[in-house]
C-alpha cells in the first residue's frame, strides 16, 4: 500500500467551510494535506493546524466537524466531501482522544450515583438533623415575626377576626396563662385566641401564639378536655417543632431567607399550609408532645384522659380528616389507652368554674359562623 498522499484534488465534490473562531464569517476554503492541515482561502493568509491538535466535533450527519486544540476555541472546519473527510482523518491520529470513554462514562455514572445518594441522605438526614440544631437558636424577635407572618396565613384561612366576646376571652387566657405556668413557659408576650370556624383544631404558632377553633370547643363537654389539648400544642412549643417543621419543609430556603432577613415570605407561607393546616408534626413529635400534656396536667392535679376522650369523640363523629385535630397525629385508641393508663383522681382544684367554663363556651356568640 502507498504512502498517503500529500496533496488534494484542487476542488472537492462538495464545498469546504471554515471559521476562525473570532468572527463569524463563513469562508469556503480550500485544504492541502501536507505534513499539516492547511486552509487556503484565495486572498487570506493560510492557517496551518497540526494534525496531532485535530480533534473531531459535534456534527450532524453528513459533515466532518473539526476543531483544533491551538487555534481559537470558536475555529471549526465543515468538511462535506465524504472522499476528502476520508482522507483527512487518515492523517489524524488523535482525532476522539477527548470523546468519552466507557471507562470514562462508567466514571461519571459513578459520580452521578454518589451524588443522587448524597442528595438523599441530606434529605433524609441532613435537613432534620439541621432543624433540630436550628430551631432552639433562632432569636426570639424572628420567631415573633415568623408567628405574624403564619397568624396572617392562618386567619385567612379561618376567620380573620377572633372571637371577642369579654368573659370569654377573659377566661380563656386565664386558662392558657395557668397551663403556661405550669409548662414552665418563661414567654410573657404570649397570646391566645379563639378563631370562628366550626373546624375542630387547636394549634400553636412561633412566638407563642396559641388558637383554638370554635368547633373544638363545641365538641368539648368540660375545661379539663380543652385544656389537655391546649397542654398538647404547649408541648410543641417547649419543644420548638412548629420552628423545627418550618425549617425542615422550608428547607434552604428558610436557611437562606433566615441569613438575609426574609422569613416572612414564601417560609411563613409553607410553614402554614403545612404545619398548621394539616397539623404536620411528626409522629415522635405528637408522642413527645402528648407526654408534656399528661405532666403537665399531673402538675395541675388533673386527669388527662379528658383530652384523649375528646379526640376520641371527634374522629368517631368527623372520621378524621387532614382539617381535624389528628390528621397526622398517632391512632387515637392508642392515645386513648395511654392516657387512660395515666388517668388519676383530682388533686387538685377544678381549672375552670361552671360559670367560667360556659362564659367560655360562648366565646364566639350565639350566632352560627
Amino acid at each position: 500500500m502507498s504512502e498517503l498522499s500529500t496533496e488534494v484534488p484542487a476542488q472537492s465534490a462538495k464545498p469546504t467551510i471554515f471559521f476562525d473562531g473570532v468572527s463569524s464569517r463563513r469562508r469556503q476554503v480550500a485544504l492541502t494535506l501536507g505534513d499539516a492541515l492547511e486552509i487556503l482561502e484565495e486572498g487570506a493568509t493560510p492557517v496551518r493546524w497540526a494534525y496531532a491538535d485535530i480533534r473531531r466535533a459535534d456534527s450532524p450527519p453528513g459533515i466532518l466537524r473539526l476543531a483544533c486544540a491551538s487555534a481559537p476555541p470558536l475555529a471549526r472546519l465543515e468538511i462535506r466531501d465524504a472522499l476528502l473527510a476520508s482522507d483527512v482523518t487518515a492523517r489524524c491520529m488523535r482525532l476522539d482522544e477527548h470523546q468519552t470513554s466507557r471507562r470514562g462514562v462508567a466514571k461519571i455514572v459513578g459520580w452521578s450515583m454518589a451524588a443522587a445518594v448524597s442528595i438523599v441522605c441530606v434529605v433524609l438526614f441532613g435537613v432534620p438533623l439541621a432543624a433540630d440544631r436550628l430551631a432552639p437558636l433562632v432569636p426570639k424577635p424572628i420567631e415573633r415575626r415568623i408567628g405574624d407572618a403564619a397568624e396572617v396565613q392562618v386567619k385567612t384561612i379561618f376567620g380573620r377576626s377572633e372571637c371577642q366576646d369579654g368573659a370569654g376571652k377573659a377566661v380563656f387566657v386565664k386558662l392558657v396563662n395557668r397551663l403556661r405556668d405550669a409548662a414552665g413557659l418563661d414567654d410573657d408576650s404570649m397570646t391566645a385566641g379563639v378563631l370562628p370556624t366550626p373546624v375542630p383544631n387547636a394549634f400553636a404558632l412561633p412566638g407563642g401564639k396559641v388558637f383554638v377553633l370554635k368547633g373544638l370547643l363545641d365538641k368539648a363537654e368540660n375545661a379539663d378536655e380543652i385544656a389537655g389539648i391546649l397542654a398538647h400544642e404547649l408541648g410543641h412549643l417547649k419543644h420548638y417543632d412548629n420552628m423545627r417543621g418550618l425549617i425542615y419543609n422550608g428547607g434552604t430556603s428558610f436557611l437562606i431567607g433566615l441569613l438575609f432577613g426574609d422569613v416572612t415570605g414564601s417560609s411563613a407561607v409553607i410553614f402554614a399550609s403545612r404545619s398548621v393546616v394539616e397539623a404536620s408534626y411528626s409522629r415522635e413529635a405528637e408522642t413527645a408532645a402528648d407526654t408534656f400534656a399528661i405532666e403537665i396536667m399531673h402538675k395541675l392535679g388533673r386527669s388527662p384522659k379528658p383530652a384523649a376522650e375528646l379526640m376520641f369523640r371527634i374522629t368517631g363523629k368527623e372520621g378524621g380528616g387532614l382539617t381535624s385535630i389528628l390528621a397526622s397525629h398517632p391512632l387515637t385508641e392508642d392515645r386513648l389507652a395511654r392516657m387512660t393508663k395515666e388517668d388519676r383522681p383530682a388533686s387538685g382544684p377544678p381549672l375552670l368554674t361552671d360559670a367560667e367554663w360556659q362564659a367560655l363556651k360562648g366565646i364566639c356568640g350565639s350566632g352560627k359562623v
